[in-house]
């Protein structure tokens, strides 16, 4: 890695030489992330499925840091292991929380996949999941959530 050294001068007269600083994370610039819509497979009764929460960076630049929330619907709880590894459930696993760091280029996906159990009695359709992501700075918030069903057979 080459590096540019930068000639301080202090009022006193003394000479230092410093080196750069690091360099600073990427951030956002205008970073449009938008959660495309995915069904999860369809489940039996007791059985798992895995919701895939799929964010995508229409750009123009970089995303900062964002999180990604996946709401479980009633009859189901999200039971893990998640991906990535720094997604927590709340105590009814009801809602995942997801974390991603800064960088994701435009025209890029990111995805975190929480696997979701189905009561034994449940049946039918469940409604009420949703997937939302959330950033500092994203300058379109209507297309940052999407909802999705589990279809139970």
């Amino acid at each position: 890695m080459k590096r540019n050294w930068v000639l301080a001068l202090p009022l006193a007269g003394a000479l230092v030489l410093a080196a750069p600083a690091a360099a600073a994370a990427p951030r956002a610039t205008g970073a449009d992330l938008f959660v495309v819509q995915l069904e999860p497979d369809p489940v039996a009764p007791g059985g798992t499925t895995t919701v895939h929460a799929f964010v995508a960076n229409k750009g123009p630049g970089p995303a900062g840091e964002f999180t990604v929330t996946v709401r479980v619907p009633a009859g189901a709880r999200a039971v893990g292991p998640y991906f990535p590894d720094n997604c927590r459930a709340d105590e009814d696993g009801r809602r995942v929380r997801c974390t991603f760091g800064a960088g994701l280029p435009p025209q890029r996906t990111a995805t975190a996949l929480v696997p979701v159990q189905v009561s034994d009695e449940a049946s039918g359709t469940l409604r009420g999941g949703r997937v939302t992501v959330h950033s500092s700075g994203d300058p379109d918030p209507a297309n940052d959530s999407a909802s999705y069903v589990i279809q139970v057979s």
